[in-house]
């Protein structure tokens, strides 16, 4: 699992649904780099933090501060796995180092984009999701992982927050007030931390139907996302389009949605990873097909997303086995999704 060039959720219909896309990392002060977010060894990561508690303040925040930057930005193992089991298992562990160094080193942004976008996998890929896939069996189970999803969620997008806030002092704040002029000074290489806490915000708004305030921040999405796409739209493999589909597919046109729009980025998503990538059919078919009724453009889709090669593009292979188990198991449901 890798924060550098992924998404997140595929969310139910008609909140904004995002489709975890594949990774290629990236690591503070480049546009692309083939590494893992989340690194390699986590455990030995770990042991040379509890070694360093003992060291004096200076020398100790200076040998985080390493640590970090080889934990943020390690090998692509992670995002080329073939086992999404035992990314799961793994993940825990690697994000409870993660933020061990952050307690050491509180504005590393190398750290702090690997913590919000791997919250954000992890709760999407391992907890929202087993939500949607275990509530017809077990509803009770189903509301508590969705509770948790949340709380992961909100958690990705603080880091994601304070990230920005680190390379742009006021940010947060300043997007509150004056989303456009917040924005403006941001570059390409801020891309990797405005995807991640747009796609962590953005799921935590489909899990907050009920709380109004957390739901007015989606036009703050909908800002961050363009601002993105503006700056690098081809930034892993066509990522942000992922997320721009669902941002106008998932909203009704009274509400500023449009299909149209949703298409296009659709398109541009499969062009721009030479049709790599299986979630963005995921995404529409799930976001647009099933609002419209397409019940043939749906199952289409989703054929499509299946017949992806998970193994031709190694740095998509993690998100694309997710991608179609999704799939898959909205195949299963297509009776209960489309009435004739």
């Amino acid at each position: 699992m890798s924060t550098g060039r992924g998404a997140s959720a595929g969310l139910a219909q008609p909140a904004l649904q995002f489709a975890m896309t594949g990774a290629v990392p990236y690591h503070p002060g480049t546009v692309s780099a083939k590494r893992s977010t989340l690194g390699p060894r986590p455990v030995l990561f770990a042991c040379l933090v509890v070694a360093l508690a003992g060291a004096g303040c200076s020398v100790r925040r200076t040998a985080v501060n390493a640590l970090g930057d080889a934990l943020a930005g390690g090998t692509s193992a992670w995002a080329a796995d073939d086992d999404p089991e035992l990314i799961r298992d793994a993940t825990p562990f690697a994000l409870k180092t993660i933020e061990s160094l952050l307690a050491e080193s509180p504005r590393h942004r190398g750290l702090l984009l690997a913590a919000s976008g791997g919250f954000t996998q992890y709760s999407y890929a391992f907890v929202h999701a087993e939500a949607d896939f275990v509530e017809d069996t077990d509803f009770e189970r189903a509301r508590a992982l969705r509770a948790r999803a949340r709380r992961l969620y909100l958690r990705a997008r603080d880091y994601g927050l304070r990230g920005l806030d680190a390379a742009h002092p006021g940010f947060p704040a300043a997007l509150r007030r004056d989303p456009a002029a917040a924005l403006a000074p941001l570059t390409p290489a801020d891309v990797p931390a405005l995807y991640w806490t747009a796609a962590a915000w953005g799921a935590l708004i489909s899990l907050a139907k009920d709380d109004g305030a957390v739901a007015a921040d989606l036009p703050l999405v909908g800002a961050m996302l363009f601002r993105a796409a503006e700056l690098d739209e081809s930034w892993g493999g066509g990522s942000v389009h992922d997320l721009l589909l669902a941002y106008e597919g998932g909203r009704p046109v009274a509400g500023g949605g449009s299909p149209e729009r949703a298409r296009r980025h659709l398109d541009r998503a499969l062009e721009i990873s030479s049709g790599r990538r299986a979630s963005p059919l995921v995404g529409f078919a799930e976001t647009v097909s099933v609002a419209a009724q397409e019940r043939r453009e749906f199952e289409s889709l989703l054929r499509r997303a299946l017949a992806v090669d998970a193994d031709a593009a190694p740095e998509f292979r993690l998100a694309n086995l997710v991608a179609q188990k999704r799939a898959r198991w909205l195949l299963g449901r297509v009776d209960e999704l489309f009435i004739e």
